[in-house]
């Protein structure tokens, strides 16, 4: 059984996140093709109108990615069966996309599908395994929702005062605008360095990885101490 606090689901990592969430879209939008990694109902969009004009070569480009979104989710819904009863499986799954988007960044431009479609199986892991910010449901690669409940919360504590609304909307609308610093970051050096501009999105990664390392190895110390004391 998880905790009900986990440094997994504080705003910090939200933010962390957040900020390779926005980096990955812009990334994909700026050195793919313009595609986006994870706003995938674009893609649907941009899907049917390619099919509506009969172009079907462009439309895979950009039913690929919305594919491989799905998949990852499945992907991590698979790491969370199968290492949750042993370890923190969040680990395994910033590990294995990290390793994911290590690779794109060595893809040619020419097979940019590909990469779209990998970075898509990266976003849509990421999604389903950081869902929750201190309790509350958030999306660390995607803004709609965040803006929908931020917004909804925001009006709560306009009419009501209640001091756990307004708590929310600032952690709504943070993870928006790290959201945001991502996609300028991403955009600015991908404009810059190309196509290995996606190595940078290790560092935020790596941090994520390291900080639930560290959230493990404090919990396994708490569990040891209990144990002794009974």
């Amino acid at each position: 059984m998880e905790r009900a606090k986990q440094t997994s689901e504080s705003i910090e990592l939200g933010i962390v996140l957040a900020l390779a969430g926005g980096f990955m879209d812009a990334y994909s939008y700026v050195a793919r093709d313009g595609v986006f990694a994870n706003a995938q109902t674009g893609n649907i969009l941009l899907t049917g109108v390619h099919i509506s004009e009969g172009n079907y070569a462009l439309a895979l480009r950009f039913l690929a990615p919305v594919l491989c979104f799905s998949l990852g989710i499945m992907l991590s819904d698979l790491v969370h069966e199968r290492f949750s009863s042993r370890i923190h499986w969040r680990q395994v799954t910033v590990l294995v996309e990290a390793l994911i988007l290590l690779g794109v960044s060595f893809v040619p431009g020419d097979l940019s599908i590909l990469a779209n479609s990998l970075t898509s199986l990266a976003c849509g892991m990421q999604v389903e395994s950081f869902r929750k910010v201190r309790g509350s449901a958030f999306a660390t690669t995607m803004c709609t929702g965040n803006l929908r409940s931020g917004t909804e919360q925001l009006v709560i504590w306009a009419q009501t005062g209640d001091r756990n609304a307004i708590r929310k909307t600032r952690n709504y609308y943070s993870i928006i605008l790290f959201f945001i610093l991502g996609g300028a970051i991403g955009a600015l050096t991908t404009a810059r360095i190309g196509e290995k501009a996606l190595l940078l999105t290790c560092i935020p990664l790596s941090l994520v990885f390291t900080v639930m390392i560290v959230e493990e190895e404090h919990t396994l110390e708490a569990e040891e101490t209990a144990g002794k004391e009974r």
